[in-house]
């Protein structure tokens, strides 16, 4: 059976939905000249002028990087409506609660699958939200508050095992190196790790991610791209945020050409993809520490984050998460943690952390924090996010195309970017030829109840 192409929608459509008073300042439209051409769009959107309508579903990773790629990709001389729809907002799921680093490696230390791929894109959407944000930095906040800290990560082994696989892997990104240090070394880029095999492997141009500054930012850098395209007399772009829920796909097939789905964990909660989706879920709770303000020493600024059996992603100074259990078949979508989950995650996280970070001790508990992972079935090339038309999947006749990206595990943040392009390209075609196969054989595998 041959890809779904993108359907036509009826000519009337109903009025454009309003935008929700709170989110009044998010609405990007600029209304095209009379001048304007009155040409279709390449494709299957002939659509007689009518502007093309998107709705993504999810204002995470997965979602922005999908709206982004949409307002750039969809073809010039057109008018293109790209409407985002989630109800905890920007940021306001699993994304936002991340850990925030980043690397295109496995815990082996070996570069994953498309690894120089999925590093380039979101490297790309980094740089656009970065200059949404008005810097390429620190933007001038304090060092707690940087949208990115570029500081390296050091991944110290703490096992014979995990010590030669580590020194087997070769291959790495001229973007992402890899370099080993003997323990004076990894001790001087760390005072006080501690490093029980006597070598560490340090990633330097590895980042560390404010996950949910960021994806403020994309979400700005969205909005910036509608107006500057709107401003060619030819083309009109739109950028609308609703927080709405979305209970079923039904609610919007009349209204959008396509529909792409970005819902994380909470996708399977569509009626339409009930079973459907071969996805398990993880909770994970990530504990929040500060270094207390009379401690006379503090973290090196120039310091890296460190990966081991538990991760320590140091924000700044006196700034450090702590990660992460993994609580498989949760059903708490929650992102507060009560006192006694909190209990719990830190008896798992702090011995592991203090394994390689003994001063960890010295540092205050603040809060914890938690999302759930939807994570994908482990293929041959890992666990890849699912991607591809839902059409056939929910077998509906409808007139507008259903897509999904889901299943970005845990490594949510590299994957979004080329994830979203690859999508997005395929809803403007209406072409699922145009995603590889590895992130579609999905559909073949018996979903997980």
């Amino acid at each position: 059976m041959p890809p779904p192409r993108c359907p036509r929608l009826p000519s009337s459509l109903p009025p454009w939905p309003r935008l929700l008073p709170t989110l009044g300042s998010c609405s990007r439209r600029a209304v095209t000249s009379s001048a304007a051409s009155s040409s279709s769009p390449a494709g299957c959107h002939g659509n007689g002028g009518r502007p093309l309508r998107y709705a993504v579903l999810g204002a995470g990773f997965a979602g922005l990087s999908v709206a982004w790629h949409l307002l750039k990709h969809s073809p010039k001389n057109s008018r293109v409506t790209v409407d985002v729809y989630d109800e905890n907002g920007v940021g306001g799921g699993a994304s936002g609660v991340s850990g925030g680093l980043l690397h295109p490696y496995s815990p082996k230390v070996k570069l994953l699958w498309r690894g120089a791929e999925f590093w380039k894109e979101c490297m790309d959407l980094l740089r656009s939200a970065e200059q949404a944000n008005g810097a390429t930095g620190s933007d001038g906040t304090s060092e707690d508050e940087a949208l990115i800290w570029r500081r390296g990560i050091l991944r110290p082994p703490t096992t014979e095992k995990a010590a030669d696989i580590l020194l087997e892997s070769q291959s790495c990104l001229q973007s992402c190196s890899l370099q080993v240090l003997d323990s004076d070394a990894a001790q001087h880029l760390i005072p006080g790790l501690c490093v029980p095999l006597k070598f560490a492997v340090y990633m330097p141009l590895a980042l560390n991610i404010n996950p949910k500054k960021y994806l403020q930012a994309l979400f700005l850098a969205c909005q910036n791209m509608a107006d500057e395209a709107s401003t060619s007399p030819s083309e009109e772009r739109e950028f609308n945020m609703y927080h709405k829920r979305i209970d079923n796909l039904q609610q919007l097939s009349g209204d959008y050409d396509s529909v792409i789905i970005c819902l994380g964990a909470n996708a399977s909660s569509l009626p339409e993809l009930a079973n459907k989706l071969p996805l398990r879920t993880c909770r994970g709770v990530i504990a929040e520490f500060q270094l207390p303000s009379d401690t006379v020493e503090k973290y090196g600024s120039q310091s890296p984050s460190i990966l081991s059996d538990a991760w320590l992603a140091f924000q700044g100074p006196r700034t450090v998460s702590v990660g992460s259990t993994w609580q498989w078949k949760s059903d708490n979508h929650a992102s507060t943690v009560s006192d006694e989950e909190a209990a719990t995650a830190m008896e798992e996280l702090l011995p592991k952390a203090s394994a390689v970070y003994p001063g960890i001790s010295k540092w205050d508990y603040i809060r914890a924090r938690a999302g759930i992972r939807a994570m994908p079935p482990l293929t041959a090339n890992g666990s890849l996010p699912l991607l591809g038309c839902l059409n056939d999947v929910i077998g509906t006749r409808s007139n507008c195309a259903f897509w999904l990206v889901g299943g970005l595990g845990a490594r949510g943040l590299l994957y979004h970017g080329l994830v979203g392009k690859l999508t997005a390209k395929a809803a403007i075609s209406g072409d699922e030829n145009m995603i590889p196969s590895e992130f579609t054989c999905w559909k073949t595998i018996k979903a997980s109840k």
